[in-house]
């Protein structure tokens, strides 16, 4: 069942030498429980993609749909009721750093209007999915960089998410925390039956947890498909520059 339904999305942003379109005419859906991957070097129209998706960026044309509704259909009461689940975790964390990481993770429901007690007694349920149940007391400064990540994702998941955005979630981290970051996420996605949709630059972050990919480049969609196949046999030139560049386990195994 399609989760999400984008059709015909354009958005163009002021440049010097007039509009440039950031996401031209893109038009893709995302099933239920998927884990859906959009990849593209720097400037391909990724984040400007993602934060359409809950309107934080407004189309400048085009269809966003979730779960058969028009989000431009809705008024601003239903809008944000929408958005309450549609959680956000970004590359650079977005913690509240004068407020402990228990806090934080209470902060979603705090806007929600759930009772101090109830909220406080939920944030220490995800900071223990998230493996982080020690740290309640302590401040983001104190953390490393999956440490904070973890909060993050802790803290979407307070939301009570249908949907989590990531956008470059861990290309922040080193390779072995990224390991553990998406592992993670995979857990999530399947303990919960959270849809993901997860914008990144790497190829290996879409290999390790990706069901499908969409390949972006300069605002088009280069290519769409199931992420093994996709990458075994690429048709573009965007998506095998994307595989010389990011050298992925597909593209080592078939060169060694």
């Amino acid at each position: 069942m399609e989760k999400i339904k984008v059709e015909h999305l354009v958005k163009a942003f002021d440049g010097p030498e007039g509009k440039t379109r950031a996401v031209s005419d893109i038009s893709f859906s995302v099933e239920e429980g998927e884990v859906f991957g959009v990849i593209g070097l720097s400037g391909a129209g990724k984040s400007t993609l993602v934060r359409c998706l809950n309107l934080l960026e407004k189309p400048d044309s085009g269809e966003i749909i979730i779960d058969g509704d028009n989000l431009k259909d809705l008024k601003e009461k239903e809008l944000t009721k929408r958005r309450q689940k549609i959680g956000m975790i970004f590359q650079n964390y977005n913690l509240l750093m004068q407020r402990t990481v228990l806090d934080n993770v209470c902060f979603p429901m705090e806007i929600a209007g759930v009772k101090k007690k109830i909220a406080r007694k939920k944030a220490l349920e995800y900071l223990n999915t998230v493996g982080l149940k020690e740290k309640a007391k302590a401040y983001p400064a104190t953390l490393s960089g999956g440490q904070k990540q973890r909060v993050a994702i802790a803290r979407a998941l307070a939301a009570e998410p249908e949907i989590i955005l990531c956008d470059e979630a861990t290309s922040a981290l080193d390779p072995e925390t990224t390991d553990t970051i998406l592992k993670l996420l995979k857990q999530i996605n399947e303990d919960f039956n959270i849809t993901i949709v997860l914008i990144t630059h790497e190829m290996r972050v879409i290999e390790e947890i990706c069901d499908r990919v969409l390949v972006l480049e300069e605002g088009k969609i280069a290519e769409i498909g199931e992420v093994k196949e996709t990458f075994e046999s690429p048709k573009t030139v965007a998506l095998k520059r994307l595989l010389l560049t990011g050298q992925s386990d597909v593209l080592l195994s078939e060169t060694s």
